[in-house]
Formats: C-alpha cells, structure tokens, sequence
C-alpha cells in the first residue's frame, strides 16, 4: 500500500521572533500600542533577557522603519505593499528589518519568516516571501537607499525623510520648524531613532535630584533642577518611584512645569490651573511647588482613566481634580498662572511611540489645532489680569505651535512674554520669544511652549 510522502514539519518561529510578529499584526489590525502591547506580552509569555531584547529591537525597529522596508519590499516584489497580503507583509516586514537593520544571519531571518509563511499560508505563499527575502538580501541598506530614495540634490527634505524612515510630511514639518538651521533636519530625523533616556523627576519637598541621583545610580540632568536620569533598569520598580517621591518624566516636561511657577506673577493669590492635567505628570510638579508657596493647583481632565491617574500621581499634593472639558469648565475666572499643555499630533516624542510616525496624517491637523485654539481660549478667559497662560504642546509643527499662538494674539488680549528666560540654564532654544526644545540639541522631547500675559 502506497503511503503519501509526508509533508516536511514546519518549525514556527522562536519566542522572541513571534513575539514581535504578534505584536506587529497587533498594530496592523487593532491600531495597537507597540511600547504597550510588547511589555505586556513578555511579561505573559514569560520572554526575559537576551530573547526580551531581540524582540524588543525587532518590534520596534520594524515599527519605526516601516516607511523604508514598505518601499524596499515592493521594490523586490514587484508590486505595492498595499496589494501583497497584510501578514505577509507583517512577515515581510520582519525578515527585512533584520536583513538590513540587523546582525542576524540572511539565513536564519529568510528562512525563519519562509517557515512563518508556510505555516500562515502555504508553500506557494512561503516561495513568494521566500523569493522577495533573497532579492533584498542581494544588497544592504546602502545600495536600496541609493536606488529607491529621491535625489538628495532635487528634494533633500525627502531624500532625509527616507533614508531616516520617516514620511515626507514630517521631515517637511521638523524642517520648517527648524528653519534657518535646517540643515539639522538629518540629525533631527536620526535622533527619533535611538532609544531615549529614562528621565526621573524628583519631588520638590520630598528629595532633591541629588539624593534620587544617588538612590537610583543615577546622574543628575542637565536643565532641570528636579532632573535624573536612569542609566538602566525598569523605573516603576524603583521605591522612590513606587512611594511616590520621584515621577517618571522627561526633562523638557519637567522645564515646561517649572516655566509656569518661574513666570512673573505680580500679586499671585495662589490660584494655579492645569487645564490638559491627564495623566498628571507636570500637575503633581506643579503641585509640589504649589505646595511651597501656599498655593493650591486645580486639575482638569475630562477622560475618567486620566482623572483617576493625575488623582494617583498627585496624592497628597494640594490638587483639586475635575472631570469637566477644559474648554467647558464652569470655573470662576482668576487663576493666577495656568498650563495649558494641549493634545497635539505628539510629533515631538516619536522616539518613545515607534509607530506614530505612520500612524499620524496630515489630515489630523485642522480637528487638532482647532481644539487648541479653543483650549487656549479657554485658558486666556481664566487667567486674571496681569496673569500668566503657559501654552505648550509636545509637537514642533508651525500650525500647532507659532500659529495656534498668533491667532491668540490677534483675538485676544494677551501678550508674549520670552519665554526662554523661564527654561534656563538650557539654551539653543531658538529666536524667541517662544522656547523650541529638540532632542537632538538638548535630549529632551520636542517641546514648544510660549508664555502669555493676560492684559
């Protein structure tokens, strides 16, 4: 009796490696968080050490570069990636990413993901993976960027935009907002790629930085008088952290909180406002040094889960949380200094959210920038006279920077201060009188802010 030949076992792949599959079809089917999606299945699947940063390096370096492996592979294919299966393409990108971006032996990143696809599909499937991984192992990043980026010489904003991995659209707005230092739009791009620092931030009243510094092994920051930053190791596990006395925070953030309690104030009565407070980060900054001068800070926050966070981060601080929308609160106006830090498009922290590059669109400006308009209207109405707005928002963008704060000043009596002055010792931080934070100068977020005093 004839017996049909078995059909080879398939090996799927090793646990570092569908993880971050797993976690990249995530991201394409549920518009998942990487940076939240990936720590929570480690954790579940029980993946530590040198597997944890395999696949760490993999998720988010295939989130990151998507731009560029989209186009090299449709290059090797043939075809757009729009028209190739979406987990082929989740594999595809994966095999990639290690071929170009990574020390991994061509075979073992071909013939892992052909493996993957067999097991997905079918063998006439893992040939095609099989044969677009073997045509871009032909050549190294170098040699696809040369073939497929625009001439750096006609279009140098998306010749930097590709071979950074970023869409053209972004590069254009860092670019613009850079202005006559453009030519820092490369290191710009660069700078979104690496890992960024831990920053801790201590609690004015309960330690100083110097003590969290030498309780973390850390090293006291640059700018910030509240600055640390962590060399190594999970920051929620640290007991300062856990007990409250230090928040995880970048720099820029924490000098954007101390701007506003540095504002010129005439007269302060005490009377602080948050008016973007979730999940309450610079709220419990301010709060702590609301703490020192006899001053109480009112938060609002209209999303429940963020309420509940600024509730936990500012425990014990003089801090009323509100869940009203800030453009609606029906509070009673004369607030001596107020913080408006809006949402935005998060432009400027796509070093800690790997896929918003490509998630962002242009079309998300006008909802955005209108709501910050509205926002700031808002804040303005608040604020006493002879008070002061601290406008900021995590984004280098024109529109939702310089212009949402021009048309504030058309519409409303409100005046510029400098506010550099406020975020010293740092410098570089542009022509004024509005501050620009970038990481490549000053390893913080891409922090705008600008500082209005109500007339």
């Amino acid at each position: 009796m004839n017996q049909k030949p078995r059909r080879p076992r398939r090996k799927p792949l090793d646990p570092a490696r569908r993880a971050a599959f797993d976690v990249l079809r995530a991201v394409s089917e549920r518009d998942a968080y990487p940076n939240l999606a990936l720590p929570a299945l480690l954790r579940e699947r029980g993946i530590t050490g040198r597997d944890a940063a395999f696949a760490t390096e993999l998720t988010y370096g295939t989130c990151r570069t998507r731009g560029l492996l989209d186009a090299v592979i449709g290059a090797a294919a043939g075809r757009t990636p729009e028209a190739i299966d979406p987990v082929l393409l989740d594999l595809l990108r994966l095999g990639t990413y290690q071929l170009l971006r990574t020390r991994v032996e061509t075979h073992a990143a071909v013939s892992t993901t052909v493996e993957q696809a067999a097991i997905e599909f079918d063998s006439a499937r893992a040939g095609f993976v099989n044969a677009v991984l073997r045509t871009i192992s032909g050549r190294d990043e170098k040699a696809w960027v040369d073939e497929l980026a625009p001439d750096p010489a006609a279009d140098p904003v998306g010749h930097a935009a590709f071979v950074h991995a970023h869409p053209r659209w972004i590069a254009q707005a860092f670019a613009d907002a850079l202005g006559a230092a453009a030519g820092e739009l490369d290191a710009v791009l660069a700078s979104d790629d690496e890992r960024p620092q831990v920053h801790l931030a201590a609690r004015p009243g309960a330690l100083t930085a110097e003590e969290l510094a030498e309780a973390v092994h850390g090293t006291v920051g640059r700018y910030s008088p509240y600055a640390v930053y962590l060399p190594s190791g999970d920051p929620g596990e640290l007991p300062a952290v856990r007990d409250g006395q230090a928040l995880v925070q970048d720099e820029g953030s924490q000098l954007v909180a101390r701007a506003l309690t540095l504002a010129p104030v005439d007269g302060d009565t005490g009377r602080w406002l948050d008016l973007c407070a979730g999940p309450g980060g610079k709220t419990a900054l301010l709060a702590a040094v609301a703490a020192g001068r006899d001053a109480r800070v009112t938060a609002v926050e209209p999303s429940a889960h963020r309420a509940d966070l600024v509730e936990e981060n500012t425990r014990g601080l003089p801090v009323e949380v509100l869940r009203v929308d800030g453009r609606q609160t029906g509070l009673e106006p004369g607030f001596d200094r107020v913080l408006v830090d809006v949402p935005c498009t998060g432009l400027g922290a796509l070093r800690r959210r790997p896929e918003a590059r490509w998630r962002r669109r242009p079309a998300d400006i006008p909802a955005l920038t209108r709501l910050q308009r509205e926002l700031l209207e808002a804040a303005i109405a608040l604020t006493r006279p002879d008070g002061v707005v601290l406008y900021a928002t995590c984004s280098p963008h024109l529109a939702e920077t310089v212009g949402v704060v021009a048309d504030a000043l058309r519409r409303h009596p409100v005046s510029a201060l400098d506010t550099r002055p406020l975020f010293e010792p740092a410098g570089d931080l542009g022509d004024g009188p509005y501050v620009q934070l970038w990481p490549h100068r000053h390893g913080t977020d891409a922090m705008f802010a600008a500082a209005l005093q109500v007339g």
